[in-house]
């Protein structure tokens, strides 16, 4: 009985550990330039601010992420992105389940305050997020999705909520450097 309880308290003091280690990894990750591969980050702050006409943004195509910063609250995190007709979009899936409720709370910020910065190899673009509830675009575009990444989204599913996608257009203050 002894060593149960001798390997149950040790048990539990690993976990307390690896959770106070996890935690402040975390907490950490928000005060640094950009998103890692596990948490979000701080402010992008690195690279240059692009300034120049509208990009063709199908070089996304090739692309597995981008970093995406709101504004407001100055948050970023690593995320998905697809082109269609030279435009570029992002989105969030699992919006209607409980884990989309609980852990995504970027969308409806920036349904709320879409000002947003872009980070792409180094470069930063000035966007401004509009959410894309229906239109034709969605079969382009969710076949792209489809085609790039392990995701079976369909325009059904975005006009339905469960999944957020947002247009990332130009902002009208774009250069301002808010």
């Amino acid at each position: 009985m002894k060593l149960v309880r001798k390997i149950g308290v040790s048990a539990l003091w690993f976990m307390l550990i690896l959770a106070t280690a996890v935690a402040t990894a975390a907490i950490k990750q928000r005060f640094e330039d950009g998103p890692n591969r596990v948490f979000s980050g701080g402010a992008l702050v690195a690279g240059e601010l692009y300034q120049g006409p509208e990009p063709d943004w199908t070089f996304v195509n090739e692309i597995d992420t981008l970093e995406l910063q709101l504004l407001n609250p100055v948050l970023s995190r690593r995320i998905w992105t697809a082109s269609v007709d030279g435009k570029i979009y992002v989105w969030s899936g699992y919006m209607n389940s409980l884990v989309g409720k609980l852990w995504k709370s970027w969308p409806s910020q920036a349904e709320q305050d879409g000002r947003a910065v872009l980070r792409i190899d180094g470069l930063r673009y000035e966007r401004a997020l509009n959410r894309v509830k229906t239109g034709d675009v969605l079969d382009a575009l969710t076949d792209v999705i489809n085609d790039k990444y392990p995701s079976r989204t369909s325009r059904k599913a975005v006009e339905a909520g469960d999944v957020w996608v947002f247009e990332a257009g130009p902002r009208a203050s774009a250069g301002g450097g808010e």
